[in-house]
């Protein structure tokens, strides 16, 4: 049994290997400076931001500050993290979209169902992409909102956390399941039908989001790894019969 953890180290060794090594360079740059670009920003704005957010605490629950503030900075970080996620996401998707491509091949013996060559895989990345962040954001607002309510904010936190894992889940898996012409509503019902392997694989491309700087190196071989969940646990019979 394929398990998400080894699906990356696979995927990791896979796309830094002969044949591939050279499709991981252009989403390693594109995440390079969109990384400098956002840390720079976070940094010189993360003070004010939480002095803000902390002179909204109303009076009455003064005496909770010491519970409350470290929510806060747990949220906010949650919040910015998944901010940039979203963006580097959205600029990386094409490259990401083609070199799944190439790793299905390789690793399979079987092209994707879709090889619509680089340029259109490039243009309906993006397509895609723009309908994962309409069925995201709503979802992120409404967590974003709570956030911010007294009380209940005290299990943002961890409700940010399972949905970052799904998130990246849907974020990963899609690209092989694009390739393969697998529509978006269908995707969501093939994740949920074995939700212990997303929500692992996502929480585990999470956390490697989370290491600085060596995220850019492994997040191609999460592409990878999302490769090889699709291939063991996500395609059906009527796939393969289709190739």
């Amino acid at each position: 049994m394929l398990d998400a953890f080894t699906a990356l180290s696979r995927g990791t060794r896979l796309v830094y290997g002969r044949g591939l090594r050279r499709y991981v360079y252009a989403p390693i740059a594109v995440n390079l400076t969109v990384y400098s670009a956002m840390l720079y920003y976070v940094v010189s704005h993360f003070g004010g931001w939480l002095e803000s957010w902390m002179a909204l605490v109303p009076a009455w629950l003064g005496w909770l500050e010491w519970l409350i503030w470290p929510l806060f900075v747990v949220s906010l970080v949650l919040i910015v993290f998944f901010t940039f996620t979203l963006v580097t996401h959205l600029i990386a998707a094409p490259f990401y979209g083609f070199l799944a491509a190439k790793v299905e091949v390789q690793a399979t013996g079987r092209p994707p169902l879709d090889d619509r060559g680089l340029a259109r895989t490039a243009v309906d990345a993006l397509g895609r992409e723009l309908v994962k962040l309409g069925y995201i954001l709503p979802r992120a607002l409404a967590l974003f909102i709570l956030s911010w309510v007294p009380a209940l904010n005290v299990a943002a936190p961890f409700l940010w956390a399972l949905f970052s894992a799904w998130m990246m889940a849907i974020t990963y898996l899609d690209y092989p399941m694009d390739n393969n012409k697998v529509s978006f509503a269908d995707m969501r019902r093939r994740l949920a039908s074995r939700s212990w392997q997303t929500l692992t694989f996502g929480g585990w491309v999470t956390l490697i989001t989370w290491i600085p700087l060596a995220n850019l190196f492994l997040l191609p071989g999460a592409v990878a790894g999302a490769v090889l969940m699709w291939d063991r646990h996500y395609r059906g019979e009527r796939d393969i019969a289709a190739t």
